[in-house]
């Protein structure tokens, strides 16, 4: 492995991005300059191989332990990928809206309602982003 010096500031700011000790330094980088995941494709379309567990929604592959985020009138509400569902207050979903329409009690575009974070990122996304065009 190559080593590069960086300041102070640098190594503070890029620490900062780390969620969790599990997550490197080289894993925010790869991140911050929107690379792929190291040995792996994190999210597939259709044909992709998963993983037991992992939950498929239009196209898209959300690997288990996937985390979704929602703000709503106020409050943050969490969901995440367990057991081939999106789970919110201990419920499995099927579809990103149906997770959403339990919160709003109406209709709503899970896609464009729901954030996640990957196994292993740091940082969040909008989910539409990840549907292919």
């Amino acid at each position: 492995m190559r080593t590069i010096d960086v300041d102070f500031d640098v190594y503070k700011a890029l620490t900062m991005r780390r969620p969790t000790e599990h997550v490197t330094e080289n894993d925010v980088l790869r991140e911050m300059l929107r690379l792929p995941p190291k040995g792996e494709s994190t999210v597939a379309t259709n044909g992709g191989s998963s993983a037991p567990g992992d939950w498929v929604s239009k196209g898209v592959r959300f690997p288990v332990g996937t985390e979704f985020r929602a703000h709503y009138k106020g409050q943050t509400y969490l969901a995440r990928v367990e057991n081939g569902a999106l789970v919110l207050n201990s419920m499995p979903f099927d579809t990103p809206s149906a997770a959403a329409m339990s919160i709003t009690k109406g209709p709503v575009n899970g896609w464009t309602f729901w954030e996640c974070r990957l196994p292993g990122q740091a940082s969040w996304q909008m989910i539409k982003a990840l549907r292919k065009k």
